[in-house]
């Protein structure tokens, strides 16, 4: 994705809640400059709903973490807070790239199979492409994420039954990133299960009229959703936007940016972190926002309900 500059004359200035169309958003001419370096994406957790053909229902969670000495993956299901699955590829007392591993959470067996031996990771947390993690909930398929449908154990999973990834019933409930580095993010989202994939860029910047006024902008598939002016002032904000003909509330929170100088390096969890909330909205929903307890996100019974946060941690 090039990155692009969001400051553009014909940007939307947001004072208030408001509902803007797709239709009304404006192409993005400008480049960022050369010498600013997007921040790192440091962490991916990914909630997933699967539905067993006994029409039972489980969560599981899927954490994608790369830092200077960690790169793998933890799985964790349910409302238990304890990792029941955790590979660390960078270990060097444990480099085992492939096999699996059964384990029970409140009485239910879960099985995991993965192969990570030739993942190729992009600039971000999560593989992009050559791995698979493959679940298995009370011996039926529950989730199955990764491109190597094609690998043996996979094939032994799905027989002869060629769709079986079409046939597994699980979608993505809520996507969590957290962010390391200066205040340009630049990530992926699709919000909703027939939809496509859409760039997401979010940028803070300054504006020099005589006095540095830092500002914020958002943009989708290079076109600017929302501009964010005297953002020390407006620290904290919401706006409603369309996206794939849903509604999408997008919120924001810089507060501790301005007004909290400690912070994590890297974690994630500092108390300097901004947090950028996307979540879409049916039509019965009244509800602008709903932030839930990190660590207990719930699942929605709306079927399109999708949200994307992002824990962004300056250097």
């Amino acid at each position: 994705m090039g990155l692009i500059s969001c400051y553009s004359e014909l940007s939307i200035q947001v004072s208030e809640r408001t509902k803007t169309s797709c239709s009304n958003y404006k192409s993005v001419t400008n480049s960022v400059s050369p010498n600013l370096i997007p921040s790192i994406q440091t962490a991916v957790t990914n909630l997933y709903k699967t539905t067993l053909s006994t029409r039972t229902q489980h969560s599981i969670t899927v954490t994608w973490c790369r830092k200077a000495a960690t790169q793998g993956l933890q799985i964790n299901s349910g409302d238990d807070p304890t990792t029941a699955f955790r590979l660390n590829t960078n270990s060097r007392l444990f480099r085992k790239k492939k096999g699996n591993k059964a384990f029970y959470i409140n009485n239910i067996k879960f099985e995991v199979f993965y192969d990570l031996s030739a993942a190729v990771y992009g600039a971000g947390a999560e593989p992009v492409e050559g791995y698979y993690v493959l679940i298995m909930v009370e011996s039926e398929l529950g989730l199955f994420i990764g491109d190597m449908s094609d690998e043996a154990m996979v094939k032994k999973v799905k027989g002869d039954n060629n769709n079986f990834k079409e046939n597994v019933k699980f979608n993505l409930v809520s996507r969590r990133e957290h962010f390391y580095g200066n205040t340009l993010y630049s990530t992926k989202a699709k919000f909703s299960e027939g939809g496509r994939f859409h760039d997401v860029l979010i940028q803070c910047t300054g504006e020099n009229d005589g006095v540095k006024n830092p500002g914020l902008v958002v943009c989708i598939d290079k076109r600017v959703v929302i501009r964010v002016k005297r953002l020390q002032w407006n620290f904290r904000g919401n706006q409603t936007i369309f996206v794939d003909g849903l509604s999408v509330d997008l919120m924001w929170d810089v507060h501790n940016w301005f007004f909290n100088s400690g912070h994590e390096n890297g974690s994630g969890h500092g108390s300097c972190n901004a947090v950028f909330m996307f979540r879409t909205r049916n039509g019965v929903d009244s509800r602008l926002w709903l932030l839930e307890d990190n660590n207990k996100m719930k699942m929605k019974d709306e079927k399109n309900e999708f949200s994307l946060l992002i824990y962004a941690t300056k250097s």
